[in-house]
């Protein structure tokens, strides 16, 4: 029974005001440290499990003392509203206070009913003992807790600065920050819902609010029709949360099947030097026109015919960002010699025929190399060489979902040292608590992973050139890892 002098929050709405994961909260939970009621988790119990944490100290409270600064126009900030810090401060100060008078109501209304019920009893009370109820339960009413670890509070005001969406039927739950809108929101937290061009055009973002409000910050064309209208229907790409809970039902992409084929043509925004062997292109969608992807699919990339002597070329390569930025698409191109046209496609970027401003063919996306969706067990990524870009995809998703217990990165290469980018593969491990990471060779990679024996609950990914990751995965298998907790990509 939910007990009415806490306040009750969702485990999402929990982690996220104390800047913690939901996968941390949901292991308390797991190993009987912390009591949960259909989903939800009691503020009291929240800092009597947690005594060391720091409100202040959390993430959340630095949220709440900025409004981002795209929030409203510059003309209002700067004339109209008082400074981002003023208006956090006052904020914050009135969910105090609403906060203490929702106890204090509470407080009165439990003493109504112990009162209510002593005056039922079977024999009265005197009324000397009356008084003496009274006087208690007037002292219990008015107390007041000490403001530094109000958890109510702040998240009355967090509640104001970001909104909490919750999406029918996955039953997934996002916040959206400031004034982005619905579809921005969607995208960062790791979900995967229908859209096209992003701008008000297409119509393919349409989702209907089921329960609360929101409403539109840019302006869009597509046409509702009148059936659209009364069940409420809006577009993502147009519309941010007006109330601080919304209801919505998204239709989303689970499985590559979801996604259609897209053929776009985008700009090189900068070829950067990995290493000797490894070039990193960076693409740029159009504004109108964003890529649709699951995080590990591929794409083919077409080069016109202009930048060298005979047809067009073009060479298929993983995505290596995050879907949540489907506008910026970062692919890693290994050095290649021959005359195949992923080949030469690979000698052109290296040489330099491929600059700053060129236009480049994006079409796909394909593969199924993809993370299996609900699955409550700790994922183990293992990328071999270039295998590290759809894997580097795959964990950026999975960070942005926040629903693995622990991640663990292998990462192994032909030559000691190898690894291209491992500042962003320490820099995970630093910010996650659950992240492990390890570079090695490839001779060192088999025994250690027969060596481990908890792979077999686990989730492996395992990424790299076809002739190293078949063997590996047949000895996998042969170690007692189920077929289906196993995810190859042969390069």
């Amino acid at each position: 029974m939910l007990d009415g002098m806490s306040q009750w929050l969702t485990i999402s709405r929990a982690a996220h005001l104390l800047g913690i994961s939901r996968i941390a909260l949901q292991k308390q939970i797991r190993d009987g440290e912390l009591q949960s009621f259909d989903g939800m988790v009691a503020t009291d119990d929240l800092l009597r499990t947690r005594p060391e944490l720091d409100l202040e100290e959390s993430g959340s409270f630095e949220k709440t003392r900025a409004i981002r600064e795209d929030a409203f126009a510059r003309r209002l900030r700067e004339r109209i509203l008082p400074t981002q810090e003023a208006l956090a401060q006052r904020l914050f100060a009135q969910g105090q206070e609403l906060t203490e008078l929702q106890r204090t109501l509470m407080r009165y209304h439990t003493l109504f009913e112990s009162l209510q019920a002593r005056l039922a009893a079977t024999s009265p009370p005197s009324a000397t003992e009356l008084i003496r109820l009274l006087d208690d339960g007037l002292a219990e009413a008015l107390a007041v807790p000490a403001p530094a670890r109000d958890v109510a509070a702040l998240d009355a005001m967090l509640s104001v600065m970001s909104a909490h969406v919750t999406v029918k039927p996955s039953g997934r739950e996002f916040f959206v920050e400031g004034s982005e809108t619905l579809l921005q929101a969607a995208l960062r937290a790791g979900l995967a819902p229908n859209y096209g061009c992003g701008n008000g055009i297409c119509g393919l973002c349409k989702a209907r609010v089921v329960a609360g409000e929101a409403r539109s910050v840019t302006p869009y064309d597509y046409r509702f029709s009148e059936a659209e209208k009364a069940q409420n229907h809006i577009l993502m790409c147009s519309c941010t949360a007006l109330s601080s809970a919304l209801v919505l039902e998204v239709l989303e992409a689970g499985v590559p099947e979801d996604i259609p084929e897209q053929r776009i043509v985008a700009r090189v925004r900068s070829v950067d030097r990995l290493s000797d062997e490894v070039m990193r292109l960076h693409l740029q969608m159009p504004r109108s026109n964003r890529l649709r992807f699951l995080a590990g699919q591929r794409v083919t990339l077409g080069l016109s015919a202009g930048k060298v002597s005979g047809s067009d070329l073009h060479g298929e390569y993983p995505v290596a960002s995050c879907p949540c930025d489907d506008r910026n698409l970062l692919f890693h191109v290994g050095r290649t010699e021959g005359q195949a046209p992923s080949h030469v496609f690979s000698q052109c970027l290296f040489d330099g025929r491929i600059k700053a401003g060129d236009d480049i063919s994006v079409w796909g996306p394909w593969g199924s190399f993809i993370l299996q969706q609900g699955s409550p067990r700790p994922l183990v990524f293992i990328a071999i060489d270039l295998g590290f870009a759809p894997v580097s995809s795959l964990i950026e998703h999975a960070i942005a979902l926040d629903a693995a217990e622990s991640i663990s990165l292998y990462w192994a290469s032909a030559r000691p040292g190898g690894q291209y980018l491992p500042g962003q593969c320490r820099a995970w491990a630093a910010a996650l608590d659950e992240f492990d990471y390890l570079p090695l060779t490839i001779d060192e990679l088999s025994p250690l992973l027969a060596a481990n024996a908890t792979l077999p609950l686990s989730d492996i990914y395992l990424a790299g050139a076809a002739g190293c990751v078949e063997p590996l995965a047949a000895m996998l298998l042969a170690s007692g890892v189920p077929p289906g907790q196993l995810h190859v990509e042969a390069l």
